[in-house]
């Protein structure tokens, strides 16, 4: 299915996709410093109010933006910093969601959410998302890039009791994902991102992870895009695989561009989008998040090359491989910076006309020695290792 045709007059994200060849982003989450993670706890301790709370998230925010903006972005986000974890954000929110214990030891745990009986239909009650891209519209004149956890991987914390069939919940889900995704269109939010990152642990359900997708989208003026990753949760992938499962689902996806890692993993499955004759952006993850270690930006420039082979310019959107959540935030900025002077190096190669040869002297990519690269760079001198955020702060 062919991407759809977005009117981008007015639409700052969407121009910026259209105008500037190999745009740069991040794919939502920006590093939490360990402050706010600690501020964050102490609200679930009932140390502060929901009041200072929403304070001190906005001064994150507004942090956060301008650290994006410093390094070159061309399209920013909010760094999701209002949010503990990847599903507990829009699960609170959405009415018929019993969580009856909301004290946490550690702001990033999950809840304990279940579903007694079906959920209502989304009839005049907002998730709060709206409101959170109109702040931070507020607060920059950067593109924005507005991401939010999908149906199928919100389903999967959720002890359903209220539908005989698990694909009920999902699709009933992503019914009340597209009426908050109206709300943010309206807002003025004109690139939306559904981040599905517990499908790649659930290959199976793919077709119906993508209808679900297709109800989300259903209707609403902006330009979509679809991540799947093999999870971020304290630096780790949950799982391991490759993209071949998504495929052919992912063709009938009513989505604009594919968000994808192949820093850690590798681009052997850059293959798949010549072998489906994908026609829609790419986003191509091209910073490892789960390592330390700063690419050079000629490494990510190399990165950037190889996958031209497999896609052209005006379809690639660089980005991270994931979230950028549990990185340093020195690190994070370092990488970003690498990754927007890689991209300017290809951007002017191809503006140019030049066609180099670089594959003799391009850096060596610790990702083409396959999912372990990472693990193999993490040997390298003046790594820096990421701490381990289980039973204690980062």
């Amino acid at each position: 299915m062919a991407a759809r045709k977005i009117s981008s007059s007015g639409r700052p994200a969407t121009t910026a996709l259209r105008t500037r060849l190999l745009p740069t982003t991040v794919v939502g989450s920006y590093p939490v410093p360990e402050w706010l993670e600690r501020l964050k706890t102490d609200f679930y301790q009932r140390r502060i109010s929901a009041q200072h709370l929403n304070e001190i998230h906005e001064v994150a925010i507004k942090a956060a933006l301008k650290d994006q903006e410093l390094t070159g972005l061309d399209i920013v986000s909010d760094g999701e910093l209002r949010r503990d974890n990847d599903i507990d954000y829009l699960l609170t929110r959405i009415p018929g969601i019993d969580i009856p214990h909301r004290a946490k030891t550690d702001y990033y745990d999950y809840y304990d959410a279940a579903l007694p009986r079906p959920l209502p239909e989304p009839e005049g009650v907002g998730l709060g998302l709206a409101a959170d891209f109109a702040f931070t519209r507020e607060q920059t004149e950067r593109p924005i890039k507005f991401s939010f956890t999908g149906p199928f991987s919100l389903s999967r914390r959720i002890r359903n009791a209220g539908y005989a069939d698990s694909a009920d919940l999902v699709r009933a889900l992503a019914r009340w994902l597209n009426a908050e995704a109206h709300a943010l269109a309206a807002a003025g939010a004109d690139l939306l991102q559904i981040d599905e990152p517990f499908l790649a642990g659930y290959p199976e359900a793919v077709d119906l992870a993508i209808e679900a997708v297709n109800i989300v989208t259903e209707g609403v003026g902006a330009s979509w895009a679809l991540h799947v990753c093999y999870g971020n949760r304290y630096s780790r992938p949950l799982w391991e695989g490759h993209y071949d499962f998504l495929f052919p689902a992912v063709l009938d996806a009513r989505i604009d561009q594919l968000v994808l890692e192949f820093a850690r993993k590798g681009p052997g499955d850059l293959r798949l989008f010549r072998q489906h004759a994908w026609d829609r952006r790419v986003g191509l993850g091209v910073i490892d998040v789960k390592s330390a270690d700063v690419e050079s930006a000629d490494l990510v420039a190399a990165r950037i090359r190889r996958a031209l082979e497999f896609v052209p310019a005006d379809r690639l959107v660089i980005n991270p491989d994931c979230g950028l959540r549990h990185l340093p935030a020195e690190v994070a900025r370092a990488k970003l910076r690498a990754m927007v002077a890689g991209a300017a190096q290809v951007r002017q190669e191809q503006r140019s006309g030049e066609s180099p040869d670089r594959v003799a002297s391009a850096p060596a990519d610790p990702s083409s020695a396959g999912a372990n690269g990472s693990a193999a760079a993490a040997g390298q001198a003046g790594l820096r290792p990421l701490g381990n955020k289980e039973g204690a702060s980062r």
